[in-house]
């Protein structure tokens, strides 16, 4: 299986859309778990990293160093 690659500041894309009808969200905190703010109307969602992990579906734009 093909190990899922993300890191601080990522715009990544989820299997489901949310609400607002924007499918892209910004990690903003990682640690145990996983803080994205959605790209669309702002809100923030924290999910533990392992339920994130099989929540998202690819990484839409990698962070600027």
């Amino acid at each position: 299986m093909e190990t899922k690659t993300f890191k601080l500041n990522d715009i990544v894309e989820m299997k489901k859309q949310h609400p607002c009808g924007t499918n892209a969200w910004k990690i903003i905190r990682m640690g145990a778990d996983i803080r994205i703010k959605c790209q669309g109307c702002g809100h923030s969602v924290m999910l533990p990293r392992r339920e994130f992990t099989k929540k998202m579906k690819k990484v839409i734009q990698e962070a600027e160093e």
